[in-house]
């Protein structure tokens, strides 16, 4: 007897059997799935971690010496600027030393529950200084980050130091600019000097052409062109003295 041919439009079940495994596989890949978004970021391993470089005395602090090995693992000297960034992704108050709060705050955002993966990180967080809008973020946190929480002003020692580590590869006129600090008055800069430096170094050329002494520049900026000019009219007049003394 030959086989029956089905109706159109007539609805076959499946096996119920069939049904039930289909429902068993999917249910493994989403359970695959979440398992992997859960394995990007691990809290507990994040706070395990921090509990190697916690202070003895305080397992919610990693002072000092907890940051100097810190920094020996993931190959990154304190001096570095990448631990700047670091600490400015955790919203670090105090410099050398991180909260656990702040830890966990800086590690999630930037998925490291492990030194291997913040080791992977090091190139990118070097990026993020090549961004001018993010080291403008950066450059303003490091006033409060760095200064004597005692004090309203950074002291002139630190301030240098700063400075070298944000502006002395990129600013040409770095040098002069130390060597005036040096030689000035100022034993502290206030906020409002310190972030017209940073504007000064980005819009000022080093020739000073486009620079306006009847501008709004603090009166720091204003001393530091003067001796820039001075310096230049000094080695201006030995050259006209030295030609003369040929004849």
């Amino acid at each position: 007897m030959p086989p029956q041919r089905r109706k159109r439009g007539e609805i076959v079940e499946e096996p119920k059997n069939n049904n039930k495994r289909q429902r068993m596989t999917n249910s493994r890949k989403n359970s695959k799935i979440c398992d992997f978004i859960d394995d990007s970021f691990s809290h507990k391993k994040c706070m395990a971690l921090f509990q190697e470089y916690a202070s003895a005395n305080d397992p919610d602090v990693l002072g000092p010496e907890g940051m100097e090995k810190f920094c020996e693992d993931i190959g990154v000297e304190p001096e570095n600027i990448i631990m700047l960034v670091i600490a400015w992704k955790m919203e670090a108050k105090q410099m050398g030393f991180f909260t656990k709060s702040e830890w966990l705050r800086g590690l999630k955002d930037l998925e490291c529950d492990s030194i291997a993966k913040i080791r992977n990180k090091i190139d990118y967080l070097r990026s993020l200084l090549n961004d001018p809008v993010i080291f403008k973020s950066l450059y303003r946190y490091a006033y409060d980050f760095a200064r004597d929480k005692d004090q309203r002003s950074m002291d002139i020692e630190t301030a240098k130091a700063m400075l070298q580590l944000l502006l002395g590869r990129q600013w040409p006129m770095y040098s002069s600019f130390h060597q005036f600090l040096e030689q000035s008055k100022y034993k502290v800069i206030n906020k409002d000097q310190w972030c017209n430096v940073l504007e000064f170094s980005r819009f000022i050329k080093p020739d000073l052409s486009n620079y306006d002494e009847d501008g709004a520049w603090p009166v720091l900026l204003d001393e530091f062109v003067e001796s820039l000019n001075i310096r230049q009219n000094s080695g201006n007049q030995k050259s006209s003295y030295s030609n003369i003394s040929d004849y």
